[in-house]
This record gives structure tokens, C-alpha cells and sequence, in this order.
């Protein structure tokens, strides 16, 4: 295939954006600092945790203080488009989902955290969007929109939480992205978007039927130059493997003419698949979040964190995957020393060696993806 620069699409996809709780609470105008958690009540102590492992956090932080040398990176790389998983509720609300365990909320003064990074696109279809009841998801919407970002994944009714979010290229074409969720995410079923329900897209199963309903929805809205992404919410915190389901399902959105698959809701990264020249991230793992001193699980290194940037021809197929290795120290991303880096390379290999992607890791400290 013959590609001029014109041809190609660069995105920065990354896992979970978690700037509720902790995150919250370092930026200029923290929400409420109660939670109604089983072991913590007071979401500052989530930062005195961190603090503990890793050194004194100055307070209140400039809200492009989280992303640290990720800024520099996304300048450096300066992609088309940006699409992250946004998980937590956007509100100044006090109504909290009772019974849910885990409650996630960012003030929405906050949000410049957010318009501090090239991103473009905030999935919602997560198990945290709704942690402040109806009231709080329609402010998250209001907020982002207000601050110029797109919403994908949750609406006002079904209808809104299924249409596609369209980024407009440069180069003619657009980025269309769609977003939904499966409940062994830890999605309650109950939010579930309705005809007159607000809530989040949420898939019944992972069937060819479900596939093939969302390949239609993406259909009626891609054009011949346009780059399609499905960004899923799925599977279990902890763990490598796979599900059966999950890679076939991914296949089924590939075949239809989806170009990417963003997976997250795992913890860390997950295997990588190039599937008939399309991209499936099968967990891209946390991004951002205050789990910096909290105990448990260490094997999976969550402290370290990845950016993917994905170059794709607007002719049709994977181009090449970068990604730059982050750890989060002091509630900020910082990049990764080199011995962090091949710890994460060799990890990315083994477990995507399977599906036929080898890592490789170069002196500047970045990962790209061989496959086939």
C-alpha cells in the first residue's frame, strides 16, 4: 500500500481517566471529601496514601499538573485525535448512588484537568459515570460539552448514549468513536440507558446479533475517509487472559468495519491484537488515578501506565502503534526509567505473543508493536 502523511491518522488512546476521589482533591476546587466506602470515608486520604509512598504532594496543583510529561509527550507526537474512558461523575452533586460501593466525583470547576491535553472525546459507558445518580451524569454532560469536549457512551436516553461522537480531520475524513459497556465491568444493569432513561449504553450480551448492531450504527455514519473506533468498557480488574467472548466479539466489530478496538476497565495493559490489519487494545489499563499508594496486586505493576498512538491510513488498516511507558508518582505522570520500560516490554510481549504481536523497545524509552 502506497501512503503519503496525507493518508495517515495518528490517535492517542490511553486506558482509564479516573480524576475522581483523590485526583479531585489535589486540583483547585475539590468536591466534598466524604466517600461511602467499606474501608475509607474521607477521599483525602487516598492522597496522604500516596503521599506515604512516594513524597509530598504541594496543594491545591495546577489542573494540568496530573498529566505531567504525558503533555510533553502528546506535543511531541501531536495526534489527530484524542480518546480516553472518563471514569467518574462530573458534579457538584451530593447524591450519590446508594449501595454502590465505590463512588467517583470530579467538581466541575476541575475541569481543565481535562482541556489541559490534546484530548477530543471522553467515553462514558463505565461503572463510574453514574456514581452520582441522573442528576450528576446530565452535569457531567452539560460540564464536558460546556468545556468543548464530545461525550460518547451515555445520554439523556438510549438514543443519545448510542450516537457516535465524529472528530473532523484536517486531512477530510473525521474519527467516528462509539462507546458501550458490559456489566462484568462492574456496570450495574440498571443503568442502562432506556428510551426514557437516561444512562449508559450497555450491552446485553456479546453476541454477533450485539455486534452487528453496533458494525450498523457505525456503517450509517462512516464515510470512505473516515477512521472508526469502538471504545468497550469490559472484563475484570486483574488477570491477562482474554475471554473467549471478548476476542471473538472483537473479531465481529473488525470484520465490520471497525478500525480500532479500545478495551479498558482492567487495572493494567492487556494483550494486543492486529486482526485483519484493525487494532484491538484488549485492556489498555489505568491512566490516571489515586491508586498510587494502596496495597495488593503488586505483580501487575498498575504504578506504570502506557500511551498508545495508533497511525492508521484513512485507505483502510492498522500503520503502526507507538507507545511511551508512564509511572504515576505524587498523583502525576512521569515517564518511566528504562528498567520500568523493558519490564513493561517484556510483560506487553508475553502475553501478546499469542495473538501474534511482538514488542520492541527503543532507546528513547518507547514501545512500538511487530505483528504478523
Amino acid at each position: 500500500m502506497n501512503l503519503s502523511n496525507d493518508d495517515r491518522v495518528t490517535l492517542f488512546l490511553c486506558g482509564d481517566v479516573m480524576t475522581g476521589r483523590g485526583i479531585d482533591q489535589i486540583l483547585p476546587h475539590p468536591a466534598g471529601h466524604q466517600l461511602f466506602e467499606p474501608y475509607v470515608q474521607d477521599a483525602r486520604d487516598y492522597v496522604e496514601l500516596a503521599e506515604a509512598r512516594n513524597g509530598r504532594v504541594e496543594k491545591p496543583v495546577a489542573p494540568s499538573y496530573i498529566w505531567g510529561d504525558a503533555l510533553e509527550e502528546l506535543e511531541r507526537v501531536s495526534p489527530d485525535a484524542g480518546i480516553i474512558n472518563l471514569e467518574t461523575s462530573v458534579t457538584a452533586s451530593d447524591d450519590y448512588w446508594p449501595g454502590k460501593g465505590i463512588n467517583y466525583r470530579m467538581h466541575p470547576e476541575n475541569v481543565g484537568c481535562l482541556t489541559a491535553s490534546r484530548i477530543d472525546v471522553c467515553g462514558l459507558a463505565n461503572n463510574h459515570v453514574l456514581d452520582y445518580g441522573y442528576d450528576g451524569l446530565a452535569e457531567t454532560l452539560d460540564t464536558l460539552r460546556r468545556a468543548g469536549l464530545k461525550t460518547v457512551g451515555a445520554g439523556r436516553n438510549v438514543d443519545e448514549a448510542r450516537t457516535p461522537a465524529a472528530i473532523p480531520l484536517a486531512s477530510g475524513g473525521r474519527v467516528i468513536v462509539c462507546a458501550f459497556g458490559v456489566e462484568d465491568s462492574g456496570i450495574p444493569g440498571e443503568w442502562a440507558a432506556r428510551a426514557d432513561r437516561a444512562g449508559v449504553e450497555l450491552l446485553p450480551d456479546l453476541s454477533e446479533k450485539t455486534a452487528t448492531a453496533i458494525v450498523d450504527r457505525a456503517r450509517r455514519v462512516k464515510g470512505p475517509r473516515d477512521i472508526a473506533v469502538a471504545s468497550v468498557h469490559w472484563g475484570s480488574n486483574w488477570g491477562y487472559d482474554v475471554p473467549r467472548d471478548e476476542v471473538q466479539f472483537a473479531h465481529w466489530l473488525v470484520d465490520g468495519g471497525i478500525d480500532v478496538v479500545h478495551g479498558h476497565s482492567s487495572h493494567h495493559p492487556r494483550p494486543i491484537e492486529v486482526y485483519r490489519h484493525g487494532l484491538i487494545l484488549y485492556g489498555c489499563g489505568d491512566f490516571i488515578d489515586d491508586y498510587e499508594g494502596i496495597e495488593g496486586y503488586e505483580q501487575y505493576r498498575d504504578d506504570l501506565v502506557l500511551m498508545y498512538f495508533a497511525t492508521l491510513s484513512q485507505q483502510g488498516g492498522l500503520v503502526s502503534l507507538e507507545m511511551t511507558p508512564m509511572q504515576i508518582r505524587k498523583m502525576r505522570l512521569n515517564r518511566a526509567a528504562p528498567v520500568d520500560s523493558a519490564w513493561l516490554r517484556d510483560t506487553l510481549e508475553r502475553v501478546s505473543a499469542p495473538y501474534g504481536s511482538y514488542v520492541d523497545l527503543h532507546s528513547n524509552g518507547t514501545l512500538t508493536l511487530r505483528w504478523g
